[in-house]
């Protein structure tokens, strides 16, 4: 699933290209992906609506519009899922087979894709409104930070993807940050101490931080066809593996640590895999 840096390059991307277009017509060819709003709404309240900004919370798209014919203002919120997919295409672009909803924005399209459904493009933002602190934010330090660990007997790294612990982190960058703080997965949230919590909200900004400036430099691809690591919309032909180069545990097991040459470990926790290198992440 996609996670903050991937939403977070998609925005940037994606925010200059919208602003200030006018939505001429809707298509929605899944109304489930609008749930809990209705299809009537939503095409009531989109049509002749105009984009005026984007934002990101968590993982998820909000993008603001000024309703036809007055000031007020609403924001559409957007969520990737596992395989969703947001982009522009030029209107005489066929759609895809799983395009969910297009927006008719006049010389393009803008197509939310999803082969599984499992993704939102809807009015209602009650989802934003349960997610803890932004990483990169001001509010997300160690102080905060360990008032929420030390209520918790989880392991660290599944508390890493509550996301009313911490907004946007997922399975791989959960999995990266531990190993870059030199933490164990399986340490118990509230043992940490005050150093060991330290070390990991400098390594939660850290690979956050790294991802998003690999992401911004790779060249993006929205033809369709299998996603690829970091980003789930696609790389351009060509372009470097930017992303595989620069993670250090996740999907790795078997391979070598890069710190110490010992070999990285696979483990399961909560249903999902967990990576991480025995040695430099002792217990």
């Amino acid at each position: 699933m996609p996670e903050l840096p991937e939403v977070e390059v998609l925005a940037r991307h994606l925010r200059p290209l919208i602003h200030g277009k006018t939505i001429r017509g809707v298509n929605v060819r899944r109304a489930k992906v609008l749930a809990p709003t209705s299809l009537r709404k939503f095409q009531q309240v989109l049509l002749g609506a105009k984009f005026t900004g984007l934002a990101r919370r968590g993982k998820y798209l909000l993008f603001q519009l000024r309703v036809k014919g007055g000031a007020e203002r609403v924001v559409l919120l957007g969520h990737l899922g596992m395989t969703g997919r947001i982009y522009l295409a030029r209107k005489d672009e066929p759609l895809p087979r799983h395009a969910a909803a297009v927006l008719d924005l006049g010389r393009e399209n803008f197509i939310y894709e999803d082969t599984r459904y499992f993704g939102r493009l809807t009015l209602d933002t009650s989802a934003v409104e349960k997610l803890g602190p932004e990483p990169l934010a001001g509010d997300f330090d160690q102080p905060a930070f360990a008032q929420l660990l030390k209520r918790s007997r989880q392991a660290i790294k599944v508390k890493l993807l509550d996301q009313a612990l911490i907004a946007g982190v997922g399975n791989i960058y959960a999995s990266e940050a531990l190993f870059r703080a030199g933490l164990s997965p399986r340490l118990p949230a509230q043992k940490l101490t005050g150093v060991q919590i330290t070390r990991l909200v400098r390594a939660i900004r850290e690979v956050l931080t790294d991802a998003i400036k690999c992401g911004s430099t790779v060249p993006l691809n929205f033809s369709g066809g299998k996603s690829d690591g970091l980003f789930y919309f696609g790389r351009a032909p060509g372009a470097g593996d930017y992303y595989v180069e620069r993670l250090r545990v996740y999907d790795r097991a078997g391979r070598p640590c890069p710190v110490c040459g010992g070999l990285i470990k696979r483990i399961r926790q909560a249903a999902r895999s967990t990576f991480y290198c025995p040695r430099c992440q002792r217990r």
